[in-house]
């Protein structure tokens, strides 16, 4: 590994000398933590809805009727132990409670209606807030209908809402995370693809070529300085997003590092796995978009993987980002562990050994 060293002070060399990169590396994330959350704004579909039926009566049975009938809604349990939901809640693999009180129809039908309890996960601001106001448009719409079979009126005021995780459905909030991960991935993807093309084009790997540098030395040398300079973007963005915003992680900010190193050897390794097989920079380039739009689209970083077809979602699992999108707003807005999200840490690992090990092998030494 001596020859490592060497490799290393080269590559820093280069990037030091460009005039572009340097600049793209400093400004680039700040500008875009400053600007793109201000103007960012997605609708999604598709709330999963976990109803706690305390009530056991004709009326709960309707409303869960009801709610299981919009196509806004997927009820994923009816329970009468509120933890159990709550659980499903934690594991986001629902996004709203409904919670039915004991005596809803008597009290409904006697003119003091409990109120219905929503709680939401507001990780996803936009999800929860038009997803819990859909759920009370529901509710009510319901009551209505069944008081008025009875000729009797509904309560003006039957649901009460709380939010958890991001209390003022800051949208800002939920999306922060995603450009971190956006700038992460354009630095360890693309720089790292255009520099092993550009030294093809220049002839300066054929002089690599004909030295004793081994081929996980060459890999090793082109991968280590963008995972270093992936680590001060994130710390850049991070930065930004506490100050200017004030959304700094509810978690331990190694978990986030942790991470985004894992997440970092992935795509840096994916990289030159695209340029050890283009001659050309444009081809890179465009293989590199191709993908990186697909990640961007099908990881769950800018839609919901819940609003997503069954097949899509499938795909999803061999899609690197994926496991970094849950593990930056799962730390970030909730809190989360390494232990609680051990599985998408040992995926962004698996692909990082794998990415690594294809890199080195189809890099073709010859001399």
């Amino acid at each position: 590994m001596g020859c490592l060293k060497y490799l290393l002070r080269k590559e820093f060399t280069q990037f030091r000398r460009n005039k572009f990169l340097p600049r793209l590396v400093f400004v680039f994330p700040i500008v875009v933590m400053l600007i793109v959350p201000l103007i960012a704004n997605m609708d999604v579909k598709g709330v999963n809805i976990a109803l706690v039926d305390s009530d056991h009566s004709e009326v709960s049975s309707r409303l869960v009727s009801h709610l299981d009938a919009s196509p806004y809604f997927k009820v994923k349990m009816v329970t009468p132990d509120y933890n159990a939901a709550w659980r499903l809640l934690e594991e986001g693999r629902a996004d709203i409670i409904v919670s039915l009180p004991e005596g809803f129809e008597r009290g409904m039908f006697s003119g003091d209606t409990p109120k219905v309890k929503v709680d939401a996960n507001a990780v996803n601001a936009t999800k929860s807030g038009l997803g819990s106001q859909y759920v009370i448009m529901t509710i009510v719409s319901a009551l209505s209908e069944i008081a008025g079979e009875s000729g009797r009126s509904v309560s003006p005021d039957p649901v009460s809402v709380r939010y958890y995780y991001n209390e003022t459905l800051d949208y800002r909030f939920y999306m922060i995370p995603a450009f971190m991960i956006i700038l992460v991935l354009m630095v360890c993807c693309f720089i790292p693809a255009l520099n092993v093309v550009l030294e093809k084009e220049k002839g300066t790997i054929e002089q690599i070529n004909v030295t004793p540098v081994s081929k996980f030395e060459f890999t090793l040398g082109k991968l280590i300085p963008y995972w270093l300079i992936g680590i001060v973007v994130l710390t850049e963005g991070i930065l930004t997003a506490g100050f200017v915003y004030g959304l700094w992680p509810e978690g331990s900010i190694l978990a986030i590092y942790l991470a985004a190193i894992l997440f970092a050897f992935a795509m840096s390794g994916f990289a030159i796995i695209i340029a050890n097989g283009s001659d050309t920079m444009q081809q890179s380039i465009f293989v590199l978009f191709f993908f990186v739009m697909i990640f961007m689209l099908m990881s769950g970083l800018l839609t919901p993987l819940g609003s997503m077809p069954q097949w899509a979602r499938g795909i999803t699992v061999v899609f690197p980002p994926r496991y970094f999108v849950e593990i930056m707003r799962a730390v970030y807005l909730k809190g989360a562990s390494v232990a609680e999200l051990g599985v998408d840490y040992l995926a962004l690992a698996a692909f990082a050994a794998v990415f690594g090990l294809i890199a080195a092998l189809t890099y073709k030494k010859q001399g």
